[in-house]
């Protein structure tokens, strides 16, 4: 039997196609720091995936999405977003980073986050690269 080697067009693939490559993608970059990843078939507490340390102490329950995204339903349990822009992944805190982003009035005041209780950024601007910085995962190369 021969094996398909031809890589997938990203753009091409469904929405939950894109959830499960993202899932891999992220799941094999996180290998490299020591963490295994277990996928959970329905949102646990908000959490798409958990990621386990090998020291077996640190657990993190992570919401995957296309994009930077906070969302009233995710605060207060400490949940994790990672998204990807290009090939460079984010890992984030969502209350932690949801309190910077507040501060800096992105959001408050708009019919999306205070009716509807979510937010998502298409577009990355300069000060919220400055903001996600400290939560880059970093490449297997640096």
């Amino acid at each position: 039997m021969a094996i398909d080697f031809r890589r997938v067009r990203y753009k091409e693939l469904k929405s939950p196609q894109k959830e499960a490559y993202n899932f891999q993608k992220i799941s094999a970059l996180l290998a490299d720091f020591g963490y295994s990843t277990i996928r959970l078939s329905d949102d646990w507490n908000g959490a798409d995936f958990i990621a386990q340390h090998h020291d077996g102490n640190v657990f993190l329950k992570v919401q995957l999405k296309s994009r930077l995204t906070f969302s009233k339903k995710y605060k207060d349990k400490e949940l994790m977003v990672c998204f990807r822009v290009g090939e460079k992944w984010f890992l984030y805190p969502h209350d932690e980073l949801l309190e910077k982003v507040i501060a800096e009035g992105l959001m408050e005041g708009t019919k999306s986050w205070d009716e509807r209780g979510g937010y998502h950024f298409p577009q990355l601007s300069k000060r919220l690269k400055e903001l996600l910085e400290p939560y880059r995962v970093p490449s297997t190369l640096e």
